[in-house]
């Protein structure tokens, strides 16, 4: 008699309990920021990445408990290797959210890993975003919340 166990990312799936998200902002969404995490369900697990100009924008945000937020200080980042130049806004943003969905999302099976995504920043970050997730992770395009305003993805 033979056991048939499950794949990793069926274990994976078993153990998530609610419905997984990535949210992306910065500076100019605060607001969208703190009003979309009071509407999420309590069992939402993921992450929420937020880039701000310095330390002093970093301020305690409510999320629920099974999301991980982390604040990127544009500050103390470098801009594109060997230019010298600081970090411009929406890079440490694209950054930090394309290296997270490169490692969590392992497999084809891009959308049930990731079942919502929600993009506040501004154009830039969130134009790299969008390219990465939906042409390199797979990610459906009608699985990202971007901004209409910058007709990044099909209405």
């Amino acid at each position: 008699m033979s056991t048939v166990l499950p794949t990793r990312a069926a274990r994976r799936s078993a153990r998530r309990a609610g419905a997984a998200y990535l949210v992306a902002a910065d500076e100019t969404s605060l607001v969208e920021l703190e009003l979309l995490l009071a509407t999420l369900p309590l069992c939402a697990t993921g992450r929420v990445f937020v880039e701000v100009p310095d330390a002093s924008w970093i301020a305690p945000v409510t999320a629920p408990a099974r999301m991980t937020v982390t604040f990127l200080d544009r500050s103390t980042r470098t801009g594109e290797p060997g230019t010298g130049r600081r970090c411009a806004s929406g890079r440490a943003l694209a950054r930090a959210v394309t290296a997270w969905a490169d490692e969590m999302l392992c497999s084809a099976e891009a959308e049930a890993e990731v079942a919502h995504v929600h993009l506040l920043g501004g154009y830039l970050g969130t134009a790299d975003i969008v390219e990465h997730l939906t042409e390199r992770r797979g990610v459906p395009a009608a699985a990202i919340d971007a901004p209409e305003r910058f007709g990044l993805l099909p209405r």
